[in-house]
This record gives structure tokens, C-alpha cells and sequence, in this order.
């Protein structure tokens, strides 16, 4: 997929770089994959704002997205390549040979009409699902299970993509979209390939009121505001604001906030990259 650039007819198309979705094939989404999507606007059960910077946009349906993808038995053909509000991503309708549809995350190359499988002493291509203790060495995956049977977790978003890179004893190394290096059972599953729309990170919006649509209200920073507002807030002038910090004094920009004691850092090779 591709992005394309505006003539600036107007101030909002001036830097506004958009998806060209020349990869879309159907604009109607699968009725039966469709479920109800409430916006909270960022406000608690009393109605109380807890989540500041969120309301409004458009109404959205969530699609169900098949993360597991257990029909081990049968294959399934692609029907469409589909748009998805709630994701980076593009999605893929699939149709199984008993009949049933669902959607799965597409993978960048899947094509309409292909035909993909899942489970164990399966092909290793692109759009395939297998254990991680059948996927040859070096191969580039996304949608990684953390635990077996859970669901993908892991390198979701588009562009995004893990790497293989070994195999001791039940545990597979795996080197994860943000650099870092970590040990997931063999027994856990992936699909083969990088994920779609791998141009996203290109986009710029050009205004405005195209953050509005997605739900953002305008975001001030810290260090605009008063004293009694933010630690970053005060002074004279156009003052730095000190050290950065969140609202409620929580260092940034370094300050680690895993926890050490957390059991799955045993599980982590390298941390990503700085």
C-alpha cells in the first residue's frame, strides 16, 4: 500500500498525507463479524473525567478479530481485504470450507483468493498459523502468542514484524518489533509474515479536525499550564519546566516503571532499544 500526497486546495490538505487504500477490496463489512462499540469519552461509571484528551468521534462497529485461529482441521479462502477504524492494520475475510466466516489480521502481501491454513505440520507462508516449534529459523512472524492458547498479543499493529531467531529446549527467542529479545514457549503460536498497511507510520493528518473525528480532543502540555495544575507548569516566561514529568509526579523519559520483581523478566534476553 501506498500514500498519497494533496494539493494544498486548502490549509487542512496542505501537509495532509493519507492511505491511497488501493489495497481495499470491499467497502461493507460481514454483518455477522460486527458487534456494538460504546465510547466512553474518557469519563468513569459516575461520569466522573479520569482519561483526560478523549471524546467525541465517529461512531464506530468493532470487528471480531479472530486472534486464536484453532480451525486447525480445514482451510480457508480470502474473500476480501477490508478497512478496520479500531486498528493500524488492514483485515482479511476468510471463508472455511464448513461454511463459517471471520476475520483475521492481514498479513502485507495476502491477496484475494488465497487460500490459508492453520495449525500443526502446516506450510511456513505468508498467512499461515503454526506453533513457533515448526517455524524455520529467521522467518519474519507477527501475531505472537505470549501463552498458549491465549490469543496473539505480540506485533499486531501495522508494518510490524518479529523475528525467529533460535530454539533451547521449550522455549523459542524471539526479537520483538521494539528491539527487545525474549524467551515464549515453543507451543505458542504465530502467523507467518509482516503485517499490512506498513505505510502508516507516513501519515500526517493536516489538521485539526481529523484528530477530532478519531476521537482526540485538543491535547496542552504541561508546561503551559500553572503551578497547581501540573509539576511542569510556571514561570516566568517560557520556562522548561524542569524535569518531565506526568501529572501526578511520575518521572519521564528514562525513569523505569517495570517492575523488577515481575516473574516474566526471566523470560527477557535483552531489553529494547533505548
Amino acid at each position: 500500500m501506498a500514500v498519497k500526497k494533496f494539493k494544498p486546495v486548502t490549509p487542512g490538505t496542505r501537509h495532509k498525507i493519507g492511505g491511497s487504500f488501493s489495497d481495499i477490496t470491499s467497502t461493507t463489512p460481514e454483518k455477522s463479524l460486527l458487534s456494538p462499540k460504546k465510547s466512553s469519552g474518557g469519563r468513569n461509571n459516575t461520569g466522573k473525567m479520569t482519561v483526560r484528551y478523549i471524546g467525541g468521534g465517529h461512531k464506530q462497529m468493532y470487528r471480531q478479530i479472530d486472534f486464536k485461529r484453532t480451525k486447525d482441521s480445514m482451510s480457508a479462502v480470502v474473500k476480501t481485504i477490508e478497512y478496520d477504524p479500531n486498528r493500524s492494520a488492514r483485515i482479511a475475510l476468510v471463508c472455511y470450507e464448513d461454511g463459517k466466516k471471520s476475520y483475521i489480521l492481514a498479513p502485507n502481501g495476502l491477496t484475494v483468493g488465497q487460500t490459508i491454513r492453520s495449525g500443526a505440520g502446516v506450510a511456513p507462508e505468508v498467512g499461515n498459523t503454526l506453533p513457533l516449534s515448526e517455524i524455520p529459523l529467521g522467518t519474519v512472524i507477527h501475531n505472537i502468542e505470549l501463552y498458549p492458547g491465549e490469543g496473539a498479543v505480540m506485533a499486531r499493529s501495522a508494518g510490524t514484524y518479529a523475528q525467529l531467531l533460535a530454539r533451547e529446549g521449550k522455549f523459542a527467542i524471539i526479537k520483538l518489533p521494539s528491539g527487545e529479545t525474549r524467551m515464549v514457549l515453543v507451543t505458542c503460536r504465530a502467523t507467518v509474515g509482516a503485517v499490512s498497511n506498513p505505510d502508516h507510520s507516513l501519515e500526517q493528518h493536516g489538521k485539526a479536525g481529523r484528530r477530532r473525528w478519531l476521537g482526540r480532543r485538543p491535547h496542552n502540555r504541561g508546561v503551559t499550564m500553572n503551578p497547581v495544575d501540573h509539576p511542569m507548569g510556571g514561570g516566568e516566561g517560557r520556562s522548561s519546566g524542569g524535569h518531565p514529568r506526568s501529572r501526578k509526579g511520575i518521572l519521564a523519559k528514562g525513569y523505569k516503571t517495570r517492575n523488577p520483581k515481575k516473574t516474566t523478566s526471566k523470560f527477557i534476553i535483552s531489553r529494547r532499544k533505548k
